[in-house]
């Protein structure tokens, strides 16, 4: 019997599912692993085979880059402590900061606790972000100040310069036309300038299901 084609909705709900599983098992293998990889990857791995026992999908490899790559999903998996809700990924552009990173994203925040031969995961919270919402709280909300009170792309260059944003005087132009023609979404994540971005969770995670598009599930509904 062949298994169903998975999808966003499914996706979601699978996650929560997830959740309430793993918050009750006992993680013996990661008793006193302090390396937050560690025990994301320990997390995304089983994500995935989780999903892969049930549904017809494709897996990402660090070759494709995101962890489930198909252009129905597109969706890369990230998982952070509850401690300080943040992880990297790879900078593309800097458009990824105004129009988002190209892909969705599902975050899963943890809180690890060991005890005497017990390793529990609690997760707090657990959230999907489409693309057009993975895009920068501070930058997309000036941007979308500047073109409602009727900016033009000199404004939005000078804010370019302001704010360092990576590139050069070509690039700016060819955002600054870019969002002239099409006003870019209200992005939800902290993303602060590097070799790599990083990203921030802390504002999108306690959203509460007040933006379209975002899915949240905190504590007591992944617990239940």
């Amino acid at each position: 019997m062949s298994k169903p084609i998975l999808t966003i909705n499914k996706l979601i709900e699978e996650a929560k599912q997830f959740c309430k599983i793993q918050s009750k098992e006992n993680h013996i293998e990661l008793l006193g692993v302090t390396d937050g990889k560690a025990v994301g990857t320990y997390i995304e791995h089983k994500f995935q085979n989780y999903l892969d026992e049930k549904y017809t999908m494709e897996i990402g490899s660090s070759a494709k880059g995101i962890d489930l790559p198909s252009k129905d999903i597109n969706t890369d998996i990230k998982v952070t402590s509850v401690k300080q809700p943040q992880s990297s990924c790879p900078y593309r552009d800097s458009k990824q900061k105004i129009f988002g990173l190209g892909y969705n994203l599902l975050v899963f925040v943890y809180n690890k606790k060991d005890s005497a031969g017990r390793c529990e995961l609690d997760f707090e919270y657990c959230t999907f972000v489409p693309n057009e919402r993975t895009a920068d709280f501070t930058t997309t909300k000036m941007i979308r100040d500047i073109i409602k009170a009727d900016g033009n792309e000199e404004d939005i260059i000078s804010y370019f310069y302001n704010i360092n944003l990576p590139g050069d005087e070509i690039t700016y132009t060819q955002i600054a036309e870019r969002i002239m023609e099409n006003t870019p979404k209200q992005g939800y994540l902290t993303i602060s300038n590097a070799l790599q971005w990083r990203l921030q969770y802390k504002r999108v995670i306690t959203l509460n299901n007040s933006v379209e598009g975002i899915v949240n599930f905190e504590k007591d509904e992944l617990d239940e």
